[in-house]
């Protein structure tokens, strides 16, 4: 057993598609955290009763083909659809017009993350949006099944890294929303867990500021989509949280 791995407690964290593969290994009851904004998006649009078929990246023949064979709506990039009228992963996008509709949803960190640790006791959906249900299903799961629980914060991508550069940029919506989680469990935690906890608990009463000045909150903010920051910086807004079953996310 390597020694970074943290098998000896609980409950731990870990970044982006490689962490989520590794929790996968384990056997962990996983919870993926993506603030801005697929882990939003998802629990928005569920909680207009959409079902969202995660898919991995990018946007191409594949994922139409698989849009296809499963009758449902590709998403198309947020750019796209302001001209198009038609979904994105911005959660704006959803409504009450979207019951019993089908989407896939394909984005570079969330999307892949899930794809990454799909075959696990239990996959499910966290963000600041539903921090403290996200906790508590992942301990009702624990209690059943004995699985420990890692809370993945996918990240961002750097753009065209060069050769031998690891792509992966820490986002730090990301390690807040897991650390608002990773602060509701009662079980053992990780040294990793527990610092993500501290960044947490010392930003939470400024937490909408700092992930609107944040480089991700910025991005978003210059591309047009500032309510999107504003939506998934609420916490505790939904008791809904997305759990994969098959290969959908589906109101239960």
């Amino acid at each position: 057993m390597p020694v970074f791995q943290q098998q000896r407690y609980q409950c731990k964290t870990e970044w982006g598609v490689r962490g989520a593969r590794e929790a996968a290994e384990r056997g962990d009851i996983i919870v993926v955290v993506d603030v801005l904004s697929f882990s939003s998006t998802v629990v928005t649009a569920l909680s207009y009763g959409a079902k969202i078929f995660p898919y991995p990246p990018p946007i191409n023949e594949e994922a139409k083909k698989y849009a296809e064979e499963v009758g449902a709506e590709l998403l198309s990039g947020r750019a796209e659809a302001l001209k198009w009228g038609t979904h994105s992963l911005s959660p704006a996008s959803f409504s009450l017009h979207d019951q019993e509709k089908k989407f896939v949803m394909c984005s570079l960190n969330g999307a892949a993350c899930i794809w990454a640790a799909r075959k696990v006791p239990a996959l499910l959906i966290g963000c600041l949006l539903n921090a403290s249900a996200a906790a508590e299903k992942a301990e009702q799961l624990q209690k059943q099944s004995g699985a420990d629980i890692t809370v993945v914060a996918c990240g961002e991508k750097w753009e065209n890294p060069q050769e031998a550069e690891n792509n992966i940029r820490p986002g730090i919506e990301d390690y807040l929303g897991a650390g608002a989680i990773l602060s509701k469990l009662n079980g053992s935690k990780s040294p990793e867990a527990q610092v993500c906890i501290g960044a947490y608990l010392y930003q939470k009463e400024n937490i909408q500021e700092v992930i609107w000045n944040c480089g991700s909150g910025l991005e978003l903010r210059e591309r047009g989509f500032s309510e999107d920051v504003r939506h998934c910086t609420k916490l505790d807004e939904f008791e809904l949280v997305p759990q994969l079953k098959g290969n959908v996310f589906a109101r239960s």
